[in-house]
């Protein structure tokens, strides 16, 4: 059994934790009253937005230090909605993994959305999490919390992909919200 730390309570968060639970490891909830409150988990979830990324650095760092930390945000122009914040070469994740280097940060559920996530479906097809990392044993570990928690885990390569993830993620953001796709379909693998 893994103790999981979900920093972050909303839409994503609460489904993380539901499947977190359902397979049978520990979870626990950090929202933004908590800042005081120590993360235990060894594998500890950032399921914020990405602005709030520089804040938690802030606060929690050292905390942070030695455990597999997982990005599942989307570095879009919240003001614009219509293009990727970070450099073209690079990604959320690997800024978050060059203020963290004593963490393993993975980059994961930024392309399912929460309704698939807590359903266990995308449309009619299993939802799928794709995994990228440099540390394969972080990998493995949290797969293994996906999977036992009834989703599909997909191993996506190292971090240098998580670039493609956010740009897929951030392709089927703005199809859900032009109401091209529903909110409980999106991307997956057949």
């Amino acid at each position: 059994m893994t103790h999981v730390s979900i920093i972050g309570t909303g839409n994503m968060g609460q489904a993380i934790s539901s499947v977190v639970a359902k397979g049978g490891n520990t979870v626990e909830l950090f929202g933004s009253g908590d800042k005081d409150k120590a993360v235990t988990g060894e594998v500890v979830i950032l399921a914020v937005p990405y602005p709030a990324l520089a804040q938690v650095v802030a606060d929690r760092a050292e905390q942070l230090a030695g455990k597999v930390v997982v990005d599942i945000t989307n570095p879009l122009n919240f003001e614009t909605f219509d293009s990727l914040v970070v450099p073209a070469d690079g990604s959320a994740a690997g800024e978050l993994a060059g203020k963290l280097p004593g963490a393993k940060v993975l980059k994961a559920f930024n392309t399912t959305f929460a309704a698939t996530v807590a359903s266990g479906k995308a449309g009619e097809l299993p939802t799928c999490v794709l995994i990228a990392g440099d540390d394969a044993d972080a990998k493995a570990l949290l797969a293994g919390i996906i999977s036992a928690g009834g989703l599909r885990a997909v191993d996506a390569g190292g971090l240098k992909r998580a670039r493609e993830l956010e740009a897929l993620g951030f392709l089927q953001l703005t199809l859900a919200a032009a109401e091209k796709i529903p909110w409980t379909g999106g991307f997956t693998l057949a």
